[in-house]
């Protein structure tokens, strides 16, 4: 008869130079965990309130969203014209699968719910760019009407109102989800993912627009080819800085990132950090509208080379320096799991290597079929999670069902384990992060790899 792991006990204060929780014991032989009937055999129901239901949460969201989509598209539309519309969403959506891919090729070592990012584009792209072109708009004809100048009012909406309004916008999509996906923010990975999927949707958005009037004005002066309005914009827009947007919302996501690493207690960190990033964002934003609407091309090109090229250069490697880092938490970490039994010894390395990861998957796929691929795959996913999990409670973040989502994942990994541990072992030894035995060579009456 198989014996239960011994529950790990609830993390408190992390000690210093000590961890926050001893990992669970294994003893010999298989465990027996009990696995949970499916819902629809449960005895007793966990009852919520009607307005905490998930269905109720996501339809009222899917609802929102509906409504700003309809609303800020006719808008656009109005503006623009049909055929300028359509112009503006062929040509505004090119960048997007690109940036997309990019953010989420970041986000590899422990991807996101695509319903988490799905709805950061949704947002950015209707919902911010609905209270932005409200918010804009109202704003700069009052200006205009208090001063009678509004050439100023339009000079004053782009450099100070429309990077206050834009970015607090989009922040606003980052805050829900660190707010109520909590356990899918980890750190800074997440929150540039977060904020890169939400500006990409505003700037799509925003470019229909643009691109829609430039079409609009062309046809009106009868303007084509590469010397028209259309192609212009499309250059500075999409080609030059599709990344501008991304750019300026990745600091306050960079924000929300670090304040996720911070233990608990520690409050104003949790504020201050986040409302950093986003003053950060702003004045980049303003810096960026300013040179275009007062320092005329010059201007626009001299800060683009000067300063947009290089920060767009430090936060890109800010952000693979931030994946590296999760590579190395997970290395740190899932040796003690393998010293307790629960992983072979060679995993800990190959689950921390891209390269590895992908070779193991592969290699089940080869020998087992695609099942045993997605079962390989799904053990990364939890060893990963595990890891992370486990780094929270080392600072005091993890909350206090730490021991039961330990156990939980546990249980994962063990149901993966006969497939998975040994396509991650072979990974391990063939990109050599682990020693590899000598193969069996017969020397007659000598062998010294004989024991």
């Amino acid at each position: 008869m198989s014996q239960s792991p011994a529950e790990a006990p609830a993390p408190g204060p992390p000690a210093s130079g000590e961890a926050a929780a001893p990992v669970p014991h294994r003893a010999p032989g298989d465990p027996a965990f009990p696995v949970a009937a499916d819902r629809s055999q449960w005895r007793y129901r966990p009852r919520r309130a009607f307005w905490r239901s998930r269905l109720v949460r996501a339809v009222a969201v899917i609802t929102v969203l509906a409504l700003c989509a309809l609303v800020i598209l006719a808008l656009v539309r109005e503006q623009t014209g049909t055929e300028g519309f359509l112009v503006g969403l062929g040509l505004g959506v090119l960048p997007v699968p690109l940036l997309m891919a990019a953010f989420r090729w970041l986000d590899r070592v422990e991807p996101g719910p695509w319903k988490n990012l799905l709805f950061a584009f949704a947002w950015g792209a209707f919902a911010a760019a609905l209270v932005a072109i409200l918010a804009n708009s109202f704003a700069v004809r009052w200006i205009a009407t208090a001063t009678a100048d509004p050439d100023a009012a339009d000079n004053l909406g782009a450099t100070v109102i429309a990077p206050v309004v834009e970015e607090s916008a989009k922040a606003a999509a980052i805050l829900l989800l660190f707010l109520f996906r909590r356990r899918d923010f980890g750190g800074p990975v997440d929150g540039v993912v977060a904020a890169g999927f939400t500006a990409t949707g505003f700037a799509f958005t925003e470019n229909i627009l643009y691109l829609g009037n430039a079409f609009g004005e062309d046809q009106e002066f009868g303007t084509s080819g590469l010397g028209s309005v259309t192609a212009a914009t499309f250059f500075v827009r999409v080609v030059m800085s599709p990344f501008a947007h991304p750019l300026f919302t990745v600091l306050t996501g960079l924000g929300f990132g670090f304040a996720a690493l911070a233990p608990r207690g520690r409050r104003p960190r949790k504020v201050l950090l986040p409302l950093a990033g986003l003053l950060l964002a702003m004045g980049v934003h303003a810096l960026w509208n300013g040179s275009a609407t007062f320092g005329g091309p010059l201007a626009f090109y001299a800060v683009y080379a000067v300063f947009m090229v290089p920060a767009f250069g430090l936060l890109t490697w800010l952000a693979v320096w931030s994946r590296q880092r999760e590579l190395r938490t997970i290395s740190r970490v899932l040796p003690a799991y393998a010293a307790a039994g629960w992983l072979a010894p060679a995993e800990p390395p190959a689950l921390s290597s891209l390269r590895a990861r992908q070779m193991a998957r592969a290699f089940a796929a080869r020998a087992y079929g695609p099942e045993a691929a997605r079962a390989v795959g799904e053990y990364e996913s939890f060893a990963t999670t595990l890891a992370f999990l486990r780094d929270r409670a080392r600072r005091g973040v993890a909350g206090p069902d730490f021991a039961a989502r330990e156990q939980e994942l546990l249980h994962h990994l063990w149901q993966r384990r006969p497939v998975a541990s040994p396509a991650l072992t072979y990974a391990a030894r063939a990109t050599g992060l682990t020693w590899a035995p000598p193969q069996y060579l017969d020397y007659g009456d000598f062998n010294p790899y004989r024991s």
